[in-house]
C-alpha cells in the first residue's frame, strides 16, 4: 500500500508498510496511478502523450528499483500473524487524580469542570500511596513506570502530590523501579515554592493555555466567569524559562469558536514558547463549540498553513516545537505501540480520588469501564483482555488506511464517545490526524531539501 499526496510544491510518496518516505518529480508522481509491474510498455503507454519516452523510461526504472528494493508497493508484514496476537502487557503507567475539583470552569471541559459528572473531591496521601504500591505489584519486571499528576486541578492538592512523589522514590529504591513525574495545571495557583518543587521533581510539565487572550478567556473561565490569561502568561513563560525550553508543553484546545486555531499556535510561539501542542476539541456536536465535518476543509488548510509558517520560522531560527508535528522516521514507536496505541486499559490506567481504576482519565465516571480499586489490588480481567486485544487489525476502518502505524488506532475514549465501541474511530479523529501526518512529512521533506 502507497499513499501519495503533494504539498507546497512537493510530491511525497509514503510507503505504508516498510515507512519508507520518498520525495518524487511530477512524471514518477503521475506514474504511481498507473504503475504495472509487468509491462514497462503498458504503464507509459498510459503517459505517452504528456511526458517524453526518455523521462517515462527513467521513471518506470525508478520505481521498479524501489520495489525491488523492498521500499515501494511492499506486502503487510502483519497479516500472517496478527490473529494470534496475544499480547501480555504489565501495568507501566498510572494518571493520578488528584484533584476531582477546579478552579476554572472551561466551557468545554469533558471532565465537567473537574468533577467528572460524580461529587468533587481530593485524593488522600493513604489511596495515592496505595496507588504506588499497586503499580509496583503490577509492573512486572519493568523498570521505569510513569505517573502522571491530574485533575481537575492537582495544584489544589499539591501536599498530596508531593506526598506521592516521596514516596514514590522511595519505593522506588525498595523495589528497583524509577519513577518519572508529569503534571498538567492551568497555572492558577502556580507559585515560586511549586515552581521549585515541579522543576526539582517533575520529568514533564504541561501548562494549559489555549491562545490570544480572546480566544482563551472566551473558553477558559473562572467561577464568576472572568478570563485567566493575564494571571497564567506570565507565570507559564517564567516556568518554561527555567525548565529550559525543555520537558514541558504549553497545551491548548481549540474548537469551532476559533477554526483559524493557527493563529493561536503561532502566538504561543511568539510569546516565547518552544514546545506548544494545540489539539481539535471532542465534543458531541449539539455543543455550539463541537467540531463538525463541515469545518473539516477549513481546518485542513489552517494545518497547512501553519505547516509552511513552521517551516519558514526554522529556516529563520525561530523555529518551536509543534507535537503533532513531531515525526521520528527512523527510530519511531516499535512495533507493539504502532499497532495498539497509548496502551489504555492495559498498561496506562487512571486513578480517582476514592481510587478507583479506569482505562484512563476519559474514562473516568463511566462505571461501565471500572476496572477495580487500588485498596483491593485487582483489576477485572474482562475490560483488560479488552483493550489488551484492541489494535488497527481488529477496527474495520483501520486496516486500509495509510495512516494506521502513525495513529495506531486513535483514541478508544473518543472511539467509544461517538461510536460506544472502543474499535470504531472517531471519524473527525481520523482526517485530522490524517492531515497532521501529511503536514509533519511534508515538514521533513522540506527540511531535507534545503
Amino acid at each position: 500500500m502507497i499513499h501519495k499526496f503533494s504539498m507546497n510544491g512537493i510530491n511525497i510518496v509514503l510507503d505504508v508498510y516498510s515507512g519508507a518516505v520518498h520525495v518524487v518529480d511530477d512524471i514518477v508522481y503521475s506514474m504511481l496511478d498507473h504503475y504495472d509491474a509487468t509491462s514497462m510498455e503498458a504503464t507509459i503507454h498510459r503517459l505517452k502523450d504528456r511526458y517524453l519516452m526518455e523521462q517515462l523510461k527513467e521513471a518506470y526504472n525508478e520505481i521498479k528499483t524501489l520495489q525491488e528494493e523492498g521500499l515501494l508497493f511492499t506486502d503487510d508484514p502483519y497479516t500472517e500473524y496478527i490473529d494470534f496476537w496475544d499480547k501480555q502487557s504489565v501495568v507501566k503507567a498510572l494518571c493520578l487524580h488528584v484533584a476531582h475539583d477546579c478552579n476554572l470552569r472551561c466551557k468545554y471541559c469533558f471532565a465537567s469542570a473537574g468533577s467528572f459528572e460524580g461529587k468533587r473531591g481530593l485524593m488522600s496521601s493513604d489511596i495515592g500511596k496505595k496507588a504506588i504500591d499497586f503499580v509496583i505489584a503490577n509492573s512486572g519486571r519493568r523498570r521505569n513506570i510513569e505517573i502522571d499528576f491530574f485533575g481537575g486541578e492537582p495544584l489544589m492538592n499539591f501536599d498530596v502530590v508531593r506526598d506521592i512523589v516521596e514516596y514514590a522514590k522511595e519505593q522506588g529504591i525498595r523495589h528497583g523501579k524509577v519513577f518519572r513525574f508529569t503534571i498538567t495545571t492551568n497555572g492558577l495557583l502556580l507559585n515560586d515554592e511549586i515552581k521549585d518543587y515541579i522543576n526539582e521533581n517533575m520529568s514533564n510539565v504541561v501548562l494549559s493555555l489555549d491562545g490570544t487572550r480572546e480566544v482563551n478567556d472566551a473558553m477558559r473561565v473562572r467561577m464568576d466567569g472572568r478570563g485567566c490569561y493575564d494571571d497564567i502568561v506570565p507565570k507559564f513563560i517564567d516556568i518554561a524559562e527555567s525548565r529550559g525550553q525543555d520537558n514541558y508543553y504549553v497545551r491548548g484546545t481549540f474548537t469551532r469558536k476559533n477554526l483559524d486555531f493557527a493563529k493561536d499556535v503561532l502566538h504561543l510561539a511568539d510569546l516565547g514558547f518552544k514546545q506548544t501542542s494545540v489539539e481539535p476539541v471532542v465534543a458531541p456536536e449539539h455543543e455550539e463549540y463541537a467540531l463538525r465535518k463541515e469545518d473539516l476543509p477549513v481546518l485542513f488548510k489552517e494545518y497547512e498553513k501553519l505547516a509552511v509558517e513552521y517551516i519558514t520560522r526554522r529556516k529563520k531560527n525561530k523555529g518551536f516545537n509543534f507535537f503533532h508535528f513531531m515525526l521520528d522516521l527512523t527510530q519511531g514507536p516499535c512495533v507493539a505501540k504502532r499497532l495498539s496505541g497509548c496502551g489504555s486499559g492495559h498498561e496506562y490506567l487512571a486513578v480517582t480520588p476514592e481510587g478507583d481504576i479506569y482505562p484512563c482519565h476519559q474514562f473516568v465516571g463511566n462505571k461501565e469501564f471500572k476496572m477495580g480499586n487500588v485498596m483491593e489490588g485487582k483489576l477485572d480481567s474482562n475490560i483488560q483482555k479488552l483493550f489488551q486485544k484492541s489494535n488497527v487489525y481488529t477496527k474495520e476502518k483501520c486496516r486500509d488506511c495509510w495512516a494506521k502505524f502513525y495513529c495506531s488506532g486513535g483514541c478508544p475514549a473518543n472511539a467509544y464517545q461517538f461510536n460506544k465501541d472502543i474499535n470504531e474511530p472517531y471519524f473527525i479523529g481520523c482526517e485530522l490526524e490524517k492531515k497532521r501526518v501529511e503536514c509533519a512529512l511534508m515538514i521533513k521533506a522540506a527540511l531535507l531539501l534545503e
